[in-house]
C-alpha cells in the first residue's frame, strides 16, 4: 500500500470550534497534519480533502479511483442519507474505511444508521482523532494479508476474519479476541496486526467480532457469541486445512478475559452460556488480561467496565461472576500463558500476578511472563519487542 486519501465531509472544517464536547478540541488542520504523519510512519503517502458539498466529495472519490490504494472517509451527516455517496464508494473498487469521531450509536436515532457503511470494508467510530490512525492501520493490514470475513451467526457483529498462511496445512489456529472493556467503540481491527503477523508465521488466524456493551452485548450475549465463534471453527475446518487439535485462544485486555473463559467452557455448569463446547482449545493466552473479574471490579478497572459488562457487582450478581469469571472457574483445565507489562496503567500487573497464583494453586499449568517497562498497548503492536516475546512463549504451547 503506497497512497491513501483521507476525505472529510460537511462541517468537519469546523473541528475545534463545533460541539467540542462531542468532537473534541482538535482542528481540521491538526487532524490533517496528524494523518499525514501517521501515514509517513507506515510508509504511506496521505492526501487530504474536505468539502461541505456532496458533489465535490463524489468527484474526489471518482478521481481517486486509479490514484490511491485506500480511502478513509468521514462523510459527516451525509453518512446517514447519501445513497449517491454510497454508490460512489461501491463503484470505486478501492477499500474504504468509514470513520466517525463520535460514537454514533450513542447519539440521536437518525445518526445510528449509516447508508454508506455497507459499501465500505470497515467502520470505526467513537475513538476521536485516533479513529483515523486506526483506519490507516486497518487498510495497511488488510492490504498486507486480505482476510476472508466469515459469518458465524445472523447478527451484524457475529463475524470473524479468517487468514490462512501459505502452504497446505493443516495449520494451528489462533483465535483472537480484541479488548476495549467489552464496549462497542472497540472492534476487531485492534488485533489486525497480530492476525497478519501470526498468519505469516504458519498460523491460521480467526479474528473474532462479538456483540459488545452498547451494541446489544454484555451478559450473557457476549459470552454466547464468543462460544459460537469458537465452535464455528468446526464448520471452517470442512472448507479449510485447519487443525482443530491445535486451537489456542489469544486475547488482549478484556479480550484476555474472553480467551481464558472460552478455553475453560468444559468447566462451566450446564446452564451457563456456551457450556457445551464443540471445539476445545488446547491453551489460552492472556495479554494484559482482565482475568479476575471480581478483583478488577474492586480495583474499578476501566471505570467500572466489569459492572458495565455483567450488569451487576459481585455483591448482587454472584451467579454471573461464577459463570463468567475465569478466577471463579479455576482450575480451567487448559495450559495458560499470561503476559503483562510492568508499566501497564490500564490493567495493573498486580491483578495478573494474583490470578496466576490462584491458577497455580488450583493445579493449572500456567506460565507468567512479566515484561519490564512495557505498557498496555505495546503487547498488540506486531513491530514491538513485547509482542515478539509473547509470540515466542506462544509457540512453545503448540
Amino acid at each position: 500500500m503506497k497512497r491513501v486519501i483521507v476525505v472529510n465531509g460537511p462541517n468537519l472544517n469546523l473541528l475545534g470550534s463545533r460541539q467540542r464536547d462531542v468532537y473534541g478540541l482538535g482542528t481540521l488542520a491538526e487532524l490533517e497534519d496528524m494523518v499525514i504523519g501517521w501515514g509517513s510512519a507506515k510508509g504511506i503517502e496521505v492526501e487530504t480533502f474536505q468539502s461541505n458539498h456532496e458533489g465535490e466529495l463524489i468527484d474526489t472519490l471518482h478521481n481517486a479511483r486509479t490514484e490511491v490504494d485506500g480511502i478513509v472517509l468521514n462523510g459527516g451527516a451525509l453518512t446517514h442519507y447519501s445513497y449517491a455517496l454510497h454508490d460512489a464508494i461501491a463503484a470505486l473498487d478501492v477499500p474504504t474505511v468509514e470513520v466517525h469521531l463520535s460514537n454514533i450509536h450513542a447519539r440521536e436515532p437518525w445518526r445510528r444508521l449509516s447508508v454508506t457503511a455497507p459499501a465500505c470494508v470497515y467502520q470505526i467510530f467513537g475513538r476521536g482523532l485516533r479513529g483515523y490512525r486506526d483506519a490507516l492501520s486497518h487498510l495497511v493490514w488488510r492490504h498486507a494479508h486480505p482476510p476472508e470475513t466469515v459469518r458465524y451467526g445472523d447478527e451484524d457483529d457475529q463475524i470473524a476474519d479468517l487468514r490462512l498462511p501459505d502452504g497446505n496445512g493443516p495449520f494451528p489456529v489462533a483465535v483472537l479476541f480484541h479488548g476495549g472493556f467489552w464496549r462497542d467503540v472497540w472492534t476487531r481491527d485492534l488485533m489486525d496486526g497480530l492476525a497478519v503477523d501470526l498468519a505469516g508465521r504458519g498460523w491460521a488466524t480467526w479474528n473474532v467480532e462479538y456483540r459488545r456493551v452498547g451494541a446489544g452485548g454484555g451478559w450473557p450475549v457476549t459470552l454466547e457469541d464468543v462460544a459460537a465463534a469458537v465452535d464455528h471453527l468446526e464448520i471452517v475446518a470442512t472448507r479449510h486445512p485447519i487443525d482443530l487439535r491445535r486451537v489456542v485462544t489469544i486475547g488482549h485486555s478484556a479480550g484476555g478475559h474472553l480467551a481464558l473463559w472460552s478455553a475453560a467452557r468444559t468447566s462451566l455448569s450446564p446452564e451457563a452460556p456456551g457450556s457445551v463446547p464443540q471445539v476445545a482449545p488446547l491453551a489460552a493466552v492472556g495479554l494484559a488480561p482482565v482475568a479476575d473479574l471480581a478483583s478488577c471490579h474492586g480495583a474499578w478497572v476501566g471505570d467500572g467496565a466489569v459492572e458495565g459488562f455483567l450488569g451487576r457487582s459481585p455483591a448482587d450478581g454472584a451467579d454471573r461472576y461464577a459463570g463468567a469469571d475465569p478466577a471463579a472457574l479455576l482450575p480451567l483445565g487448559v495450559r495458560q500463558l499470561i503476559v503483562h507489562g510492568s508499566a501497564d496503567d490500564v490493567v495493573p500487573i498486580a491483578l495478573s500476578e494474583a490470578y496466576v497464583g490462584k491458577a497455580a494453586d488450583a493445579g493449572d499449568a500456567v506460565v507468567f511472563t512479566e515484561l519490564s517497562g512495557v505498557d498496555h498497548h505495546e503487547l498488540i503492536d506486531p513491530a514491538d519487542a513485547a509482542w515478539a516475546a509473547a509470540r515466542n512463549d506462544l509457540e512453545d504451547l503448540v
